[in-house]
C-alpha cells in the first residue's frame, strides 16, 4: 500500500517546490484564488471557472490515474484514496457514494466556497473537475461530467456533486 499523501510529499526548499513523485503542488490561500473570480464580471467569471474545471479534469486526472494504478486498478480503492487525499490538500472532507450509473460526493468545508463567500451560483468548479476525472475512471466512460448540485456559498449545509454519463 502506498504511503498517505502527506507522507509522500517532498518539500524541496532549495528549489522552492513541493512534490508527490513528479507531480508538483503549491500552497495558496483559497481567498487569494477565489477573490480573483469575485472580481470578474458574470460572463468572464463563468468562463474562467469552467476553464479551471477543465484544467483540473486534465491535471487532476493525471493524479487520479496514478492513484488508480497504485491501487491495482480497483475503483473503490481509487475513491478511498481521493477521499483520503482531499483533506491533505486542504480541499475539505470528502465522502463518496456510488452506484452503477453515478457517483455522488459530499464535501464538508470546501475551501473554494469558503474562499469565495456568498454566491448566487455554485463556485466549487475545481472539485467538480476532479470528480469528473475520477468519475470517468470509475464509470468507465469519457462522457461522464460532474456538476455541483448544492454549494455552501449558496447557503447549503455542504457542497454536493453528482457525476454521471451525459
Amino acid at each position: 500500500m502506498k504511503a498517505p499523501f502527506r507522507e509522500r510529499l517532498g518539500f524541496d526548499g532549495a528549489n522552492g517546490q513541493v512534490l508527490d513523485e513528479n507531480r508538483r503542488y503549491m500552497l495558496m490561500r483559497p481567498e487569494a484564488l477565489m477573490g480573483m473570480f469575485r472580481r470578474l464580471d458574470d460572463e468572464t467569471r463563468q468562463k474562467t471557472l469552467d476553464a479551471l474545471a477543465a484544467s483540473v479534469i486534465e491535471m487532476g486526472g493525471d493524479s487520479a490515474r496514478a492513484y488508480k494504478a497504485h491501487g491495482g486498478g480497483d475503483v473503490d480503492a481509487l475513491l478511498a484514496t481521493v477521499a483520503n487525499t482531499a483533506p491533505d490538500l486542504g480541499w475539505g472532507a470528502w465522502s463518496f457514494a456510488r452506484n452503477s450509473s453515478s457517483i455522488n460526493l459530499t464535501v464538508r468545508n470546501s475551501p473554494f466556497a469558503a474562499g469565495y463567500g456568498s454566491a448566487s451560483q455554485p463556485v466549487c468548479h475545481a472539485i467538480a473537475g476532479m470528480v469528473t476525472a475520477v468519475g470517468r475512471m470509475v464509470l468507465d466512460s469519457d462522457d461522464v461530467v460532474a456538476r455541483e448540485t448544492e454549494c455552501v456559498a449558496c447557503g447549503a449545509p455542504a457542497c454536493r456533486f453528482e457525476a454521471r454519463q451525459v
